[in-house]
């Protein structure tokens, strides 16, 4: 029996590594390419009564260190003031699409992000959302100049901003752990997926390829699911660092965020059949080590395998975020990661089996 949870446990373990040891060669080997070509650009915003966040949000966008760039903001239904508000502040830069109404067909951020799509004038397209702020007045620049004639996408990295609190600690970590996943798919050469936080395509391509057409009933996945479907080797780059990130403003209730993961994590069954294997094996390989190794904890009477499996697991995980975290542009707190790490794998197989099981979720709370 000991000797069968010794093996079981030390396979989950090499499993995982594979994947993390990838992801970590692929980040650490990333060298951004230097060039200042600046491409004509849309930057849309969806917002549903997001009015204090666009009084922060629309100021530094305006302030970009880029001359051909148009921001559209498509307020979906709000009424907290934000209509008012954006029409006294457009201009010849800040364009207004308003939805009054949405259909039972589509998905209403889908439905919102479609008509903003249509009113741009530029075929690059940089989307990010209202809660959400450049950390660089070259934002704009560093996400965009990532595109040649064969990108049709461009992935970059949303962070969340360091607030007091475990919960803050915990969203940080959790994001980044997402972020060191699908940078490091995407730079092997399989893009999954990317956030709608802090991601660019071309209007040309997303038309011509019916936009949301095959997922315009599913709620969220405006990002993901779009990736999922379109987005190969060839045709995607990333944009890593500082000047390519954002920042977004974490939620402050533990109620808030499991709403927040669910929406996220009740559509990656739309994912595709290679990529759902390839992410369950990860996440079953990552869960049965933890099972594997508890119970071998608690049956064996010689601790060094134990003791130095569990020791070695979150010493990768440690090296691994700070590595990450630097590309990223965003410094994690390494100490507390180890802590993260063990308390997240009950977390997410609870709540994300729970969210693959949902039914029916909403874009808003």
């Amino acid at each position: 029996m000991i000797q069968l949870l010794e093996i079981i446990t030390c396979s989950s373990l090499f499993i995982w590594l594979i994947y993390e040891l990838i992801s970590m060669i692929k980040i650490s080997g990333y060298k951004p390419e230097s060039g200042s070509t600046e491409h004509p650009v849309s930057v849309i915003v969806c917002a549903h009564n997001e009015l204090n966040n666009l009084k922060r949000l629309i100021p530094k966008i305006l302030d970009q260190q880029h001359t051909n760039f148009e921001l559209i903001i498509v307020d979906d239904r709000s009424d907290d003031g934000t209509y008012d508000y954006l029409l006294e502040a457009q201009s010849e830069q800040l364009k207004l699409v308003r939805v009054d109404q949405v259909h039972d067909h589509i998905n209403a951020k889908k439905y919102a992000l479609t008509l903003g799509i249509k009113a741009a004038k530029n075929d690059i397209l940089l989307h990010t959302d209202a809660d959400c702020e450049p950390a660089s007045e070259l934002w704009i620049q560093s996400m965009t100049n990532r595109f040649n004639t064969d990108t049709q996408f461009v992935l970059g990295v949303s962070q969340y901003q360091k607030n007091k609190g475990f919960l803050s600690h915990f969203i940080r970590f959790e994001t980044i752990k997402t972020a060191i996943n699908y940078v490091g798919f995407a730079l092997a050469g399989n893009p999954y997926m990317g956030v709608g936080r802090n991601l660019a395509y071309r209007k040309s391509y997303f038309l011509a390829n019916k936009g949301f057409n095959k997922i315009q009933h599913i709620t969220g996945g405006d990002d993901d699911l779009l990736i999922n479907q379109y987005a190969t080797k060839g045709n995607t780059q990333l944009a890593l660092g500082n000047d390519a990130l954002t920042y977004s403003h974490p939620k402050e209730s533990w109620s808030d965020y499991r709403f927040q993961k669910t929406r996220h994590w009740a559509v990656g069954k739309f994912y595709s059949a290679k990529d759902k294997i390839l992410l369950g094996l990860q996440n079953l390989a990552n869960l049965i080590f933890w099972v594997s190794l508890i119970i071998l904890a608690t049956q064996t009477e010689d601790y060094i395998l134990p003791i130095g499996l569990f020791v070695f697991r979150l010493l990768f995980v440690t090296i691994l975020n700070k590595i990450a975290s630097k590309k990223f542009g965003d410094r994690m707190n390494i100490w507390i990661v180890p802590i993260l790490d063990i308390l997240y794998v009950g977390y997410a197989s609870l709540f994300g089996t729970a969210a693959l099981l949902t039914k029916k979720v909403k874009w808003k709370k």
